[in-house]
């Protein structure tokens, strides 16, 4: 960033960043050395606090950045040099400030800008505050650019200054996603003192760049009022952008901008009540404009939804805004848009019809507990009249009472469910089998035989899964229907009745560096163990779906926090030496935005695989049958997972590449492809909390954003046709374990909701209600202060849920607070594991929670919380409706800096960090001298010549490949069937850049 900063001509731009503990002191003073202003190590944040961080920033930051001498910017200026256009504008904002003198001066070379200014259309954007003026600004532009390539554009936003603290957020840039163009220039400019919707200095602004040899300016206001119509004065062809809840159609009359717009929008259209509203503005426009011999369909308002990637509505405005410059300005600019368009909501990905469904889900849940509570009540009493009866056969008493309670019994018996008489019919069946040595079950045919006992060394037989003592038939029932055993509904105590004999449930984490440095640390890391459970962490080139480059943004990100994988032969390069199709190996691959593009790259690996294997078999090259057969094989035998949530990205973590409806297509679209080829052991979507819960949420929300996730996954499945048992098997979770005591009933209350809601509400059969998921320790939880503690909290973490029955589990190394774990750091790490597994006495029991009166307490406590959480998320339009209005990260920004504010008063306790500190702490050398994962500058070019080699081989074949791709997508075809093709000869950058083109890019949100 630095180096870009120098090449652009603006050194002057301070840099600020802070690692937590990942940036050690050397490199700290490295990086200030080389010009970073400052970078801010833990120390920092406990001495100074957040504020503190940021008043220095503030402080520092506070100096004039533009010089006496602009005679050699305007001397630029025609040639449209963006420094000499940034410091001229910079000088007009400067210029209303300033005093007498200084103003005197910034006139003067102000008027030599005039001077040099040339007549090219103003557009001006206007309208009401959060009425998505800056999407569709940015799709306009991007529009302007594709079907005027050769013409320049400026675009002058500007948002208000907040009259209190003199501050203002300049936010629009980070919505624009068409503006990193030669083509385009943006700059973003305060109110300041000017008390309206534009700024003082946006005449001279706009000077500025029509002398800069653009063909058009587009200025964006801030937010304005029903009075305001300023921009009116300033532009050439006006454009006044609204929604549909503008109140009574009597406030259409007060808003002065319907008078003077040359164009009205409608944004937002999917809304209900747009239709009304554009009928209701169209008539105001008609009455404002005294076209009464018109009809109000010509009137130009349009319903355009900017959020939507190629919204017919944005089409046809942008048609009406070419026809209306080339009208007032003579210019004879040429679109392929019209202005005529059924503007609707494209990819819908809820149905209108199943908006409601989180209120449905909750109602499920208390209804089936209302339910069991109602039949533990009848069964109560059914024993409590058998104690009665009892009771009086002792006594010899009257015949009449024995006859009567008799009566009662059985009419209180018929209340019963056959579900319910079932289990109280089995109960001593169940007890004994439990206290057999062997316990026989049956998982997808397989006959598996489980010894029930351990024998710890004093002699004592510890069981597997004790069950309770109870007598009474009502307890009994509430303990079947709100627990049960493991691996029965609804599976509160595990999905599973027992675990995996000779396959602990760790996962090896790792990810650094090249392909051949990942792939020699996993055999590192699994060489002991029969099962091969890999676990990938990628770099974030990777993650936001780019190819290694030597572009500075680029090249020092290669293979840090994770592996650099751009092209298949990467793929096959990390995974060489393990046998993707055995039954004991299982891949996980932590990516999300190009998801898609991974999975079709890791699934040709598998392939490739068995076709070698075989054709080594054979001696010969497979035909096009027997390659199909194996192909076939493959898909139906390879396990593993995928994490492709896409949802969560959104809410929690940020490596959103693509537009949510086309990211959400095609985890659709891999889905239906696991269907048609029958793939069963690998999971399409890893439904995630980790980073939820990473990005600051309390266990309450991680629970209850990621629940509603993959319920809102189930409505989309469905509402594409997919049946549920052919898809709820391949849905998988991933959670966070911290300290807090909700971590405890994490895995139960997620099985029991999910268990609940699958059978109950969308009648899916068995393997389809059990929720499987895997826990990795709080990353959150690891401090750079006390390091050597970090274990401690991992140990606790992990004891956590593995007690909980999690289906697998990694476990945190204690320098990953640091950096990329030290093969040392990750042997310990695994140990917590081994120990707790193979040493800790309890866990020789699987289901030790159960019983415990605090964990059934927090259980029930947990789940209203989250069925709660439901309906708030309900009440704001479903989960897509919360993120619109960035509900979820608005609350975990909130639970966040709640967690960060009590940890830096010490009103929360952290052993080593804010209390208990360390007398002696660790010196800078000290820490200098750790041992730290870094990728070398050789593996970062090694990438980009592997990626040259791989792209120069098939230099041939990859337009064609990308156009068919691009074609799959326009068609509605399955892109995840093509992307299997795609990966053979184009790279990780390549694809994701033709999506860019069919699907849309993601657009950020402050």
């Amino acid at each position: 960033m630095y180096d870009l900063l120098k090449e652009k001509g603006a050194p002057n731009i301070r840099i600020y960043g802070g690692g937590g503990g990942v940036i050690i002191p050397r490199e700290i003073k490295e990086l200030h050395d080389y010009g970073i202003a400052w970078i801010f190590s833990p120390e920092d944040g406990r001495k100074l606090g957040l504020q503190g961080m940021i008043n220095r920033m503030l402080e520092e930051c506070d100096f004039p950045t533009v010089t006496a001498d602009h005679a050699e910017h305007i001397e630029k200026l025609p040639t449209g040099d963006v420094n000499a256009i940034s410091k001229l504008i910079t000088l007009a904002e400067l210029h209303v400030d300033s005093n007498r003198e200084a103003a005197a001066a910034a006139e003067s070379l102000l008027e030599k800008v005039k001077s040099l200014t040339k007549e090219i259309p103003v557009v001006g954007i206007t309208g009401t505050g959060g009425a998505g003026k800056s999407s569709l600004t940015d799709e306009l532009i991007r529009r302007f650019i594709n079907e005027l390539p050769d013409k320049k554009v400026a675009i002058l936003s500007v948002d208000p200054t907040k009259q209190k603290t003199g501050g203002a957020l300049l936010g629009d840039r980070i919505r624009m996603n068409a503006i990193f163009n030669p083509n385009v220039y943006m700059r973003s400019l305060a109110t300041r003192s000017s008390k309206s919707e534009l700024s003082l200095a946006i005449k001279d602004a706009v000077s500025v760049v029509k002398a800069a040899g653009f063909d058009l300016v587009i200025v964006e206001t801030s937010g304005i009022g029903q009075g305001d119509a300023e921009i009116t004065e300033i532009c050439d062809v006006s454009l006044y952008v609204m929604t549909s809840e503008f109140g009574a159609p009597t406030q259409l009359e007060k808003i002065d901008m319907i008078d003077f717009a040359d164009l009205i929008v409608i944004n937002k259209f999917e809304r209900k009540g747009s239709e009304d509203a554009l009928r209701q503005v169209q008539k105001q426009f008609q009455r404002s404009h005294m076209l009464f011999e018109k009809d109000t369909s010509e009137m130009p308002v349009y319903g355009t939804i900017a959020s939507q990637f190629n919204d017919l509505g944005t089409n046809a405005l942008f048609a009406a805004l070419i026809e209306k410059v080339n009208e007032k300005m003579g210019t004879n600019w040429v679109t392929s848009f019209t202005k005529h368009a059924l503007v609707e909501k494209q990819n819908v990905i809820i149905p209108t019809d199943r908006r409601y469904y989180l209120r449905e889900i909750s109602d499920t849940v208390r209804r089936y507990h209302q339910k069991a509570e109602e039949q533990a009540n009848i069964a109560r009493k059914i024993f409590q009249l058998e104690g009665a009866i009892a009771a009086v056969k002792e006594t010899d008493a009257n015949g009449d009472v024995l006859a009567s309670l008799e009566t009662i019994k059985q009419a209180t018996e018929e209340k019963l469910t056959p579900e319910s008489k079932k289990i109280l019919n089995g109960w001593e069946k169940t007890k004994a089998a439990y206290k057999a040595d062997k316990f026989v079950t049956r998982i997808r045919d397989k006959e598996i035989i489980t010894v029930l006992k351990t024998k710890s060394l004093s002699g004592i037989d510890i069981p597997k899964v004790v069950l309770p003592r109870y007598k009474d038939y009502g307890e009994i029932l509430r303990w079947v229907y709100r627990e049960n055993v493991p691996g029965s509904y609804p599976f509160t105590a595990g999905v599973f009745p027992f675990k995996r004999e000779g396959e602990d449930p760790k996962r090896q984490f790792a990810g650094e560096g090249t392909p051949e440095r990942t792939n020699r640390r996993f055999h590192y890391l699994s060489k002991d163990d029969t099962a091969k459970r890999l676990s990938t962490a990628f770099d974030s080139v990777t993650l936001y779906g780019e190819d290694p480059d030597y572009r500075p943004d680029i090249f020092g990100k290669i293979g840090e926090s994770g592996v650099n994988v751009c092209t298949l032969d990467d793929m096959k390069k990390l995974y060489d030496g393990f046998d993707l199709c055995h039954p004991s190996t299982s891949v996980s691959m932590t990516i999300n935005g190009p998801a898609p593009i991974i999975l079709a790259m890791f699934m040709n690996t598998a392939i490739d695989q068995q076709v070698k294997k075989k054709e080594e078999e054979l001696g010969r090259v497979l035909t096009v049958e027997e390659f199909a057969q194996v192909k076939a094989y493959t898909l139906k035998t390879v396990r593993g997972t995928v994490q492709a949530d896409i949802l969560k990205e959104d809410q929690g973590q940020n490596t959103c590449i693509f537009s949510t409806e086309f990211a959400l297509r095609m985890m659709g679209d891999i889905q239906q492809y696991f269907i048609d080829k029958q793939v069963r052991n690998y999971y399409s979507v890893s439904i995630s909390g980790y980073h939820i819960a990473e990005a600051g949420a309390n266990p309450i929300s991680q629970l209850a954003f990621t629940l509603s996730n993959g319920f809102t996954y189930v409505e989309y499945y469905l509402s594409r046709g997919m049946k549920i048992d052919d898809f709820a098997p391949n849905l998988s979770f991933f959670f966070s374990n911290g300290l807090d005591p909700e971590y405890t009933v994490i895995g139960r209350v997620a099985r029991r909701i999910w268990a609940t809601v699958m059978r109950d509400k969308y009648g899916a059969a068995e393997r389809s209600q059990k929720l499987k998921y895997h826990v990795q320790t709080s990353g959150r939880s690891l401090h750079a202060q006390e390091i050597d503690f970090n274990d401690i909290r991992t140990t606790l973490q992990a004891l956590m849920a593995l007690h909980d029955n999690c289906n697998s589990l990694h476990t945190n190394a204690y320098d990953e607070a640091i950096t990329t774990p030290t093969e040392e750091s990750v042997r310990r790490a695994m140990a917590i594991q081994m120990i707790i597994t193979k040493e800790h006495g309890l866990t020789k029991n699987e289901n030790p929670l159960q019983g415990s009166f605090i964990v059934e307490e927090l259980t029930d406590l947990v789940e209203e919380a989250v069925l709660q959480e439901f309906e708030r998320l309900n009440d704001r339009g479903g989960v897509l409706g919360s993120m619109e209005t960035q509900y979820q990260r608005g609350k975990i920004q909130d639970e966040s800096m709640y967690y960060e504010m009590k940890k830096h008063t010490g009103e929360l306790p952290i052993i080593g960090v804010n209390t208990y500190l360390n007398p002696n702490p660790p010196s800078e050398e000290d820490i200098d001298s750790m041992e730290l994962a870094r990728a070398s500058y050789e593996e970062k070019e090694l990438q980009i010549t592997n990626l040259r080699a791989f792209q120069q081989a098939h230099s041939a074949e990859t337009a064609k490949a990308l156009e068919r791709l691009k074609a799959a997508a326009v068609n509605n075809q399955n892109i995840f069937a093509e992307l299997m093709e795609t990966v053979q000869v184009a790279s990780l950058g390549q694809i994701t850049k033709a999506l860019y083109e069919v699907g849309g890019q993601y657009r950020r949100n402050m």
